[in-house]
């Protein structure tokens, strides 16, 4: 195993002060563990609280500040964040609005999110939630009953933070989550595993003429593994499935091209090219593409594909100013 890391048990910590350290007129990290906030708390406002394990940068941690999460808090690599450091950090960033959760549909992050949300309500916190399962490659996995959270659950960032930093009640701050989650559809595929750092080893194995299609963001397996495609077959396989998944003719969409931790630019802006032309094809409107890394599974060489169908609120709660390191829009 070759990264650029000290020691492995110190890689979350070490990664989450110099995320912090990167900003620090925006972000500061809680004595209290791996988590992150704004360096200014949101006052009087609904506040927006991620996370998951590690791995999936620059999300969750670079989506905290202005327009987005309030708090984002990082687990081991691949692992959900302990339920006692997930309610450190809604305690840190809750307001007399109340906070909402952006939760992606693993067992463990829900299981762990729902303890430490009952755990601030019983400190009198008003707590909510939400569950992103944006995955269609699957039904159940590895770690999921029901679909997985990926990389559509930016998307619930930037539309609900939007939404809160107008100052919307919690119910209607989950009510605006809930919509993206109803509309947002994503599928990925890998042509080289990942390696997570205390394991030392990749988490599955391929051949140099073999792909996986339908990964996951933690380093499992696909759901089959075929021989090598061009760029285009490959996101054509991608697109398919997800419009099959539910109707976009005729609507405007987001396109998120989204890279899993080591794909270059080069070959994302190739599968682009291919995306822009065939949606056209098929009569979908693109109102914004959004092309790099933005939910990876460390040094994994894929890609994922995701589409937002738009509504009116959505597209101006899209279009309202963000300030983060991993998105200025």
């Amino acid at each position: 195993m070759k990264k650029l890391i000290n020691k492995v048990e110190d890689v979350e910590r070490e990664m989450i002060e110099g995320l912090a350290k990167a900003a620090p007129k925006k972000l500061k990290k809680l004595p209290e563990g791996n988590i992150v906030v704004r360096a200014q708390k949101k006052q009087g406002k609904v506040a927006l609280v991620s996370g998951g394990g590690s791995g999936h940068e620059p999300a969750h941690g670079g989506y905290v500040g202005e327009g987005m999460l309030d708090c984002a808090i990082a687990g081991a690599v691949f692992t959900s964040p302990p339920p006692d450091q997930i309610y450190e950090g809604i305690k840190a960033v809750a307001t007399e609005a109340g906070v909402l959760s952006v939760v992606k549909n693993y067992t463990g992050d829900v299981l762990n999110f729902e303890m430490a949300i009952d755990m601030a309500k019983d400190e009198g916190i008003k707590a909510d939630y939400v569950i992103v399962n944006d995955d269609v490659a699957v039904k159940d996995s590895l770690y999921t009953t029901g679909r997985r959270g990926v990389a559509g659950t930016l998307l619930v960032h930037k539309i609900a933070g939007a939404c809160a930093e107008e100052g919307a009640a919690l119910s209607e701050v989950k009510k605006c989550a809930e919509n993206v989650i109803k509309n947002v559809r994503s599928m990925g595929m890998a042509i080289s595993p990942c390696t997570v750092p205390a394991a030392g080893k990749h988490g599955f194995t391929l051949a140099e003429d073999e792909i996986e299609i339908g990964i996951g963001i933690h380093g499992e397996p696909g759901t089959n593994r075929e021989k090598i495609l061009s760029a285009n077959e490959a996101a054509k396989k991608l697109l398919d499935t997800i419009l099959s998944d539910i109707d976009y003719s005729g609507r405007e969409v987001v396109v998120l091209i989204n890279g899993m931790g080591s794909t270059p630019l080069m070959e994302l802006y190739i599968i682009n090219n291919f995306v822009q032309d065939y949606l056209k094809e098929k009569g979908i409107i693109v109102y914004d593409t959004m092309v790099g890394n933005f939910m990876t599974a460390i040094e994994m060489a894929g890609f994922s594909l995701t589409l937002l169908r738009l509504d009116d609120d959505m597209k101006r709660f899209y279009d309202a100013k963000a300030d983060t390191l991993a998105w200025k829009k």
